[in-house]
C-alpha cells in the first residue's frame, strides 16, 4: 500500500522505484565502506587520503537522502536497513584492520568504479520514465566521478 499517489504509471513506478533503490543501496554502502577505511588508514599519506574519505561519506550521505525522499516523492518505500544493503550492495568489503594508504585509495577507486557504473545504468533507464530521477541520478554521478578522479590521481 502506498499513500502517496504517484504521477508515474505503474510499469515506469516499478523500473524507477528499482533504480532508486538500487541507488539508495549503492550511497549508503559507499558511505559505511568509505567511513570504514577512514577510520583504519595508515601510512605516509595517512592525511590527505583520511579527509579525502570523509569527503566521499558526505557526498554519499548526502545524495543518499536525495534518493530517498526521491523515492518517497513517488511512492516508492525507500529501504536503507542494513540487511538490505548487505544483501543487495555490489561493493567489494573492505579488510578488517589496518589499512595501507596506497590499498585505501585503491579500495576506494574500486567501490567507486563499481557504484558509477550502476549509476550510469541508472541513468539510462530512467531517461524515458523520470526525467527528474535522471536528473538526480546524473547530478550525484558526476560528484562521485569527481571523487573517483581525484582517488586515481592520488595513485598516479
Amino acid at each position: 500500500m502506498s499513500v502517496v499517489k504517484s504521477p508515474l504509471s505503474e510499469s515506469d513506478l516499478k523500473l524507477v522505484g528499482e533504480a532508486l533503490q538500487g541507488a539508495l543501496v549503492d550511497l549508503v554502502d559507499l558511505s559505511l565502506v568509505a567511513k570504514q577505511v577512514h577510520w583504519n588508514v595508515v601510512g605516509p599519506r595517512f592525511r590527505s587520503v583520511h579527509l579525502q574519505l570523509d569527503d566521499v561519506v558526505v557526498t554519499a550521505r548526502q545524495h543518499s537522502d536525495t534518493v530517498a525522499e526521491r523515492a518517497s516523492a513517488i511512492g516508492v518505500n525507500p529501504d536503507g536497513r542494513s540487511a538490505t544493503v548487505a544483501k543487495e550492495t555490489a561493493i567489494r568489503s573492505v579488510p578488517e584492520g589496518w589499512i595501507k594508504d596506497t590499498d585505501a585509495v585503491k579500495a576506494l577507486v574500486d567501490a567507486l568504479g563499481v557504484v558509477i557504473g550502476r549509476m550510469r545504468e541508472r541513468i539510462e533507464v530512467t531517461d524515458e520514465p523520470d526525467p527528474i530521477t535522471q536528473d538526480i541520478l546524473i547530478s550525484l554521478t558526476a560528484d562521485l566521478e569527481k571523487h573517483a578522479w581525484m582517488f586515481q590521481a592520488e595513485s598516479a
